[in-house]
């Protein structure tokens, strides 16, 4: 009886509730798609559990990025990446656009220029972030150099001055007194800039088989040979030995600093990169580089909403400070470089300035880099090797990388033809 006399009381509150209670907003998710090895992202998704506890209308999520699928709604792009990314521009949904479709607060023209080198369009509009940007330094062991009687206080300025530290670090015991990563971008693409000759002409043909370039890779040759200079791989394989403290001195991203300063591991130093010191204007500016952020084409209104939230929380100063500080990345806009400088710009981080120092100057605005265009910078790399372990005299070799590279940028701007295979 008692259960028969409810009924009409919950059939009432059945009409009732759907109007008197309130409806739970949805999550609007976005996919972040990349290639990063774990320690990276596992730093990344740290940034991403912090603009997702922000607020709750967008959740961000990483994927790893998969070659040949669709664009996700973000995509952060390395910059061995990017020239394939460039030519497939219609893919992706210019950043100024999304930007301005969500009446974001954005001007791209306030971002460094230096950063901006490849991403933006003819009128200077952005259509893709330089969110993880540095430039090549160079970092020593202190500990190493010490036991070697240099000091760690003075490091090398110059190539001359680095063959002597090297001499006397491998004579201290030392079995790696240096190495390098980034093989393209560090001693072709920085290297040239950095010493005031080109790796094209004003036709964009290559041309990076010069008389600096040509010394420079005998050098490296002969550093081989003496066991001053120890080869591990084209990518970032040298920054583990170093970090692993098997190496005193190392020429790779200034972006390292973070993960070095955060372990504690290393007693570390950094300097600017070597330049040669007999060739008259040395040195110049080097170049930026790093990964940047790209929105796909065809995603949901929604979608577009959410990512623009995202990359306004990434221009946010404090934002910036701690990819500075953490990750070692060039703050992109002048309000967060300030704010770097008066925050964190202390003690040891103090040494990232040597990053901003080197890219002064008209150099680090040229476009054409053999480090951003994948088949030629393979077969760059291929020759250095090829010259490093002796096999090939070092003008023959940058001949050979400057033929085959034209070859591939000549069947396709960017170099995504197929690449010549190497002269037996």
């Amino acid at each position: 009886m008692h259960f028969l006399r409810l009924l009409p009381a919950a059939a009432a509150l059945a009409l009732v509730a759907p109007f008197s209670l309130p409806a739970l907003a949805a999550v609007t998710d976005i996919e972040l798609s990349h290639q990063l090895d774990e320690d990276r992202a596992e730093r990344l998704e740290k940034l991403v559990e912090r603009f997702n506890g922000r607020q709750k209308d967008y959740h961000v999520k990483l994927v790893r990025r998969v070659q040949g699928d669709a664009p996700k709604d973000l995509n952060l792009v390395t910059r061995e990446e990017q020239a394939r990314f460039v030519a497939a521009k219609a893919a992706f949904r210019p950043l100024h656009q999304v930007m301005r479709e969500a009446n974001m607060p954005f001007d791209g023209s306030k971002l460094a220029p230096e950063l901006r080198v490849g991403l933006s369009d003819a009128q200077g509009n952005l259509f893709a972030l330089p969110v993880a940007m540095s430039t090549p330094v160079l970092f020593i062991n202190r500990s190493a150099f010490r036991k070697a009687g240099l000091d760690p206080e003075n490091p090398p300025k110059t190539w001359a001055e680095a063959q002597k530290a090297a001499d006397k670090l491998f004579d201290s015991g030392s079995s790696c007194p240096y190495t390098t990563s980034w093989p393209a971008w560090v001693h072709i693409d920085n290297l040239s800039s950095w010493n005031g000759v080109e790796v094209a002409d004003a036709k964009g043909r290559l041309n990076f088989n010069g008389l600096v370039q040509v010394k420079h890779t005998a050098m490296m040759t002969t550093w081989a040979k003496a066991r001053f200079f120890i080869y591990f791989g084209r990518r970032d394989e040298a920054d583990n030995r170093f970090a692993a403290g098997e190496c005193a001195m190392l020429t790779s991203s200034s972006s390292l600093f973070g993960a070095l300063h955060e372990s504690r591991k290393l007693e570390t130093g950094v300097s600017a990169l070597p330049y040669h010191d007999d060739i008259q204007g040395a040195p110049q500016q080097t170049m930026a580089g790093g990964a940047s952020l790209w929105v796909g084409a065809g995603q949901k209104p929604d979608d577009y909403k959410g990512v623009a939230h995202f990359v306004a929380f990434l221009l946010e100063p404090d934002i910036q400070v701690e990819l500075t500080a953490v990750a070692g990345f060039l703050p992109m806009t002048p309000a967060a470089r300030a704010a770097a400088e008066s925050k964190l710009l202390k003690g040891d981080v103090a040494e990232l300035k040597v990053a901003y120092r080197q890219l002064q100057g008209p150099a680090a605005l040229r476009t054409l880099r053999v480090s951003e265009i994948e088949k030629v910078r393979n077969i760059v790399e291929e020759e250095l090797e090829s010259a490093w372990s002796g096999k090939t005299p070092a003008k023959e070799a940058l001949d050979l990388a400057v033929q085959r590279g034209n070859l591939v940028m000549s069947a396709s701007p960017s170099g995504s033809g197929k690449a010549p295979a190497r002269q037996k």
